[in-house]
């Protein structure tokens, strides 16, 4: 999956996007943040907290550590491919449907950036296009995404 603060397109992003290689935008204009670092980091520990709901957190934010807790957030980290090295994984969007079991949102590394009961959370997964290898790069194209 793809980490990070999810804004809807008319939501304030213009700090946090400059200088930021890891704004993902969906085909509908929706846009990830995925930087572990700086106002991006506080963004989403902020609306982490807003969020968690007595002992339930309603996101995982370990992936903003230097450790890796959660193998399901590690979008953030492939690479484009090239004519020597092909892509072994591609982008999907997916709408969190509202039926989704609360005690496992913990486990999702995306948060919205406003409390917006109307829209559903969006995630970005990788898809993997053949058998990946444990401990191989991971590569996409940055151009494509499965809708």
């Amino acid at each position: 999956m793809y980490p990070g603060t999810v804004y809807q397109k008319y939501e304030p992003i213009f700090f946090q996007s400059i200088g930021n290689p890891f704004i993902f935008r969906c085909l509908d204009g929706v846009l990830i943040d995925g930087n572990d670092k700086g106002i991006s980091k506080v963004v989403y520990r902020s609306c982490n907290g807003r969020d968690q709901l007595g002992p339930l957190k309603m996101s995982d934010s370990t992936w903003l550590t230097s450790e890796i807790h959660n193998p399901l957030a590690v979008g953030q980290y492939v690479n484009n491919c090239s004519n020597d090295r092909a892509a072994n994984v591609c982008y999907q969007e997916f709408d969190v449907p509202a039926v989704f079991p609360i005690e496992l949102k913990q486990y999702l590394p995306n948060i919205a950036y406003s409390y917006d009961k109307q829209s559903p959370l969006r995630c970005v997964i990788l898809v993997a296009l053949r058998d990946i290898k444990q401990g191989e790069e991971l590569f996409s194209n940055y151009y494509t995404i499965v809708s």
